[in-house]
């Protein structure tokens, strides 16, 4: 399934005009507080009527203004994922799960809740209530609760946004199941390029209403002219084979035969991973540095330079691992003259990349 939508809205102060396809997997809306995420999210919930405008889920047409359609929130088969869980206090796990099972269709198969609950990781929750959960326990009971309501779309306005770091790490694994296991589209709002990097299937940047961008996160993260929310957001993402746990802690991963080196991960000798690089955790050297205590360094040409309104600039390396981006002085770029076409090496610490940099990849 596909999700279309087409939105024409002045809204205080915003004049929203996107268009834009969610295909089945996790589609980002991506952009600084006041693009214009929410406002896109809510005309798909249907709990705002814009001016113009068509949403439609395949041929199930959810708005049409040029016919006068327009359904009403409870009838789009929806499942929708808040910053907060809002489960029902009075209500155990068990039963808040059953109240989405409530809102499925009679007909069709829906998703089995036996699944639901061993993909989420909350069988040992079933009998306890909200008040007793954490943060992350809660997230995950209402994704449940959104799953067996059998919805044909899942909506997630910033859903990790009220947790706690170590709260969003818990549940960033649950999203990439849900992306891999669910065959449904999912628009998920965010600002966090983190997120980005971890969930996407494809990113739609939004920036004053418009689409600035639209493509696979991959591709949109890894450009040099793209800061939707600011240059300490910015960063590219690798994709890599787990080859070996080293005893001193160390995991090893092969980038298309470039080996990096990562504080140990979870994942197991064999499996595929995303990793995200920070470009302000990078720098560039004109020979292969010795005698430095980093162990990434990746060989590569510089094909874009972004200067920037202000002292830095974004530097655009391809290597055999992928593309890698840099952020660094105007100063030094001088000093070293770096330009397109001019070889180089990104150089990257084992320990600039965090547990949240890393994810599963597309399943």
């Amino acid at each position: 399934m596909t999700l279309s939508v087409s939105l024409k809205h002045r809204f205080q102060g915003i004049d929203l005009d996107v268009a834009f396809e969610a295909p089945p997997g996790l589609t980002v809306l991506f952009g600084r507080s006041g693009s214009g995420k929410t406002t896109v999210i809510n005309a798909v919930a249907g709990l705002l009527k814009p001016e113009k405008g068509r949403v439609a889920v395949d041929d199930w047409i959810l708005l049409d203004t040029a016919a006068a359609q327009f359904l009403p929130s409870h009838k789009r088969r929806l499942g929708y994922v808040f910053q907060e869980g809002r489960l029902f206090p009075h209500l155990n796990v068990r039963q808040n799960l059953l109240y989405g099972r409530w809102f499925a269709p009679k007909t069709g198969a829906g998703e089995d809740m036996g699944k639901v609950v061993e993909m989420l990781g909350i069988g040992h929750l079933l009998d306890r209530r909200p008040a007793g959960l954490s943060g992350g326990e809660k997230q995950r009971v209402a994704i449940g609760r959104a799953l067996l309501a059998n919805p044909r779309l899942i909506l997630a306005d910033e859903p990790l946004a009220a947790l706690d770091e170590g709260r969003k790490a818990e549940i960033l694994p649950y999203f990439e199941r849900l992306r891999d296991e669910v065959a449904i589209p999912i628009l998920y709002v965010s600002h966090s390029a983190i997120e980005v990097a971890r969930l996407a299937t494809t990113v739609v940047a939004l920036e004053g209403g418009k689409v600035l961008r639209q493509g696979a996160a991959v591709e949109v993260l890894g450009d040099p002219m793209f800061t939707p929310t600011g240059v300490r957001a910015v960063g590219a993402i690798l994709e890599a084979r787990v080859r070996a746990h080293h005893p001193d802690g160390l995991t090893e991963l092969d980038a298309n035969g470039v080996p990096l080196f990562l504080p140990r991960v979870s994942q197991t000798v064999g499996a595929q991973v995303r990793v995200r690089i920070a470009a302000q955790e990078v720098m560039l050297a004109k020979t292969r540095p010795e005698g430095l205590s980093a162990l990434n360094i990746l060989p590569g040409t510089i094909e874009v330079i972004r200067p920037g309104d202000g002292p830095g600039m974004i530097v655009s390396v391809r290597t055999q691992a992928g593309p890698v981006l840099a952020r660094i002085t105007r100063r030094s770029a001088d000093a070293l003259g770096l330009a397109p076409g001019v070889f180089c090496h990104a150089v990257v610490k084992t320990v600039a990349i965090a547990p949240e940099d890393i994810g599963a990849p597309l399943g």
